[in-house]
């Protein structure tokens, strides 16, 4: 099949894009700002979590040619959805994943790279004569920020990731920042929310601080400022504040004399959006993150009482789009 080199039109959901001798590598950071962010921050902004390339195609079968510039896990698996629904997962070996049976006709396919692996993509190989170019995008945009509970590397497939699963159910076009273990409420991605296109924004934060990063006294101040930084650009723009799920280890357990119970974060957060109310932002909402992950899947879909397994993600997925989204309008 001829091969057609990769383009940087074809992107969606990442922050800035890399040209290196393997392809284009996307990165969920400005990349050419990296020595600004932590070396942990830096090293999970480079995992495409949330990141799709989306083209207008007629053919029946694609072969994406790309690099595993550094894995972290066995199967790296790609996705195609058409219309929102899974119709392609992948495996990728040799340099190669493959993807054949998409619908006939022109269609709009997004092409979801590995959640937690860096890649370099090359390009697409498509059958002779077919069609192939980047896809026009009216949707409506939401910007997500979070922990490893919103990079999901635990997910079935980097489609079925809560935040790719409740994007698909409401047709939005999503940029997923989330960052395993590096969630610290920094100003640096305030500023980087802040500069993106958004219709809607949510900020799910918490749990990364367990750990005593941030106490009583920091948390909900640091919250505050994030939702002020990201108002600079966005007056108006509906912001969703989430606090933590179900952990039943640290409900009520300190990891350190300085630090919060998830129960104390929530109510800090809560709080957080009110005074923001108080103070005249009528467009900042708070949601408990018990009604996205609670006790009713705790059993079956937490396995290390942090978090979930594949099955929880697509249930946090759907509680979103239905208990977030729908409220907020989408």
């Amino acid at each position: 099949m001829p091969f057609v080199p990769v383009q940087e039109s074809w992107f969606q959901g990442a922050i800035s894009l890399e040209n290196t001798p393997d392809g284009i590598h996307p990165w969920r950071i400005p990349h050419g700002q990296r020595v600004l962010f932590s070396e942990g921050l830096v090293g999970r902004a480079a995992r495409p979590s949330g990141v799709r390339m989306r083209l207008t195609t007629d053919a029946a079968e694609l072969t994406v040619k790309a690099a595993i510039v550094e894995p972290e896990e066995d199967p790296v698996l790609w996705d195609v959805t058409v219309g929102g629904d899974l119709v392609c997962t992948d495996r990728m070996a040799d340099g190669a994943a493959a993807f054949t049976g998409l619908p006939a006709g022109e269609k709009t396919v997004d092409i979801w790279l590995p959640q937690f692996a860096r890649i370099a993509v090359a390009g697409m190989e498509v059958p002779d004569g077919a069609s192939l170019a980047p896809a026009a995008d009216d949707r409506g945009r939401w910007v997500t920020y979070g922990s490893s509970i919103t990079h999901c590397r635990a997910a079935h497939s980097p489609a079925r990731t809560w935040p790719a699963t409740a994007a698909r159910l409401r047709n939005l076009h999503l940029t997923s920042l989330g960052f395993g273990g590096e969630c610290h409420l920094e100003p640096l991605l305030g500023m980087t929310i802040r500069d993106l296109p958004a219709d809607v924004i949510s900020l799910k934060l918490g749990i990364n601080t367990h750990g005593g990063s941030l106490g009583g006294r920091t948390y909900p101040e640091l919250a505050i400022g994030l939702v002020r930084i990201i108002r600079e650009e966005h007056p108006v723009t509906p912001i969703a504040l989430i606090s933590p799920i179900l952990s039943p280890p640290r409900e009520q357990k300190r990891a350190s004399g300085s630090s919060l119970t998830l129960r104390e974060m929530r109510e800090h957060l809560q709080r957080a959006a009110e005074r923001l109310r108080e103070a005249g932002d009528e467009n900042v909402h708070y949601f408990s993150g018990l009604e996205l992950f609670g006790e009713d899947l705790a059993a079956t879909c937490l396995p290390d009482n942090l978090h979930p397994n594949g099955d929880g993600y697509e249930a946090m997925g759907r509680n979103f789009a239905e208990r977030v989204l729908e409220k907020l309008g989408f």
